[in-house]
């Protein structure tokens, strides 16, 4: 009997539905949207309003930083480093893994995995910096709450590639 192996389709495999939301996401309203916010305007006190993103989307950042992340609203230069790390490497990922998650491909699995391994140094490094450093917020957990997912899927998703080379396939007997 040869061992033959089949894609298993996205409608059996909701976790992945659940990853590519997130994904989705990302890509469309946190990386070129919020994010990209904090490059085009890299001074809060003194600014002139960009063309992207939308004005509103700015005053909410802004009202976010002011109120509950001092962080985001101080924007050293490492935090910068760390929006363009989003918006050069993660946006792009987002894309890409999204085809790779729907389609079912295996190459998107090493990507994945080295995504969920830098994004959980980040969030670990901003997460440190919101409790314990000169710009701790004085909501810790409300900016925690806003990150969870940047450290939930992280792992959920190391943890969906972690056991196979072959994640999207299941195998079939043939005679």
């Amino acid at each position: 009997m040869i061992m033959a192996s089949r894609t298993i389709p996205l409608k059996q495999r909701p976790l992945d539905i659940f990853i590519l939301g997130f994904f989705f996401f990302n890509a469309v309203f946190i990386t070129y949207f919020f994010d990209l916010e904090q490059i085009v305007i890299p001074n809060t006190a003194h600014f002139t309003y960009p063309v992207w993103p939308p004005r509103f989307l700015v005053d909410v950042a802004h009202w976010w930083g002011r109120t509950f992340d001092p962080l985001l609203y101080a924007r050293p230069v490492w935090w910068r480093a760390t929006i363009w790390i989003d918006v050069l490497l993660f946006g792009p990922f987002y894309l890409v893994a999204m085809f790779g998650f729907f389609k079912g491909r295996n190459w998107i699995r090493m990507p994945s995995l080295l995504y969920s391994a830098v994004m959980l140094t980040n969030v670990t490094i901003i997460l440190s910096e919101e409790l314990f450093g000169p710009h701790a917020s004085p909501h810790f957990w409300a900016v925690l709450g806003a990150n969870a997912s940047w450290i939930i899927f992280p792992i959920v998703i190391i943890w969906r590639m972690w056991g196979s080379e072959r994640p999207f396939e299941e195998k079939q007997g043939q005679h």
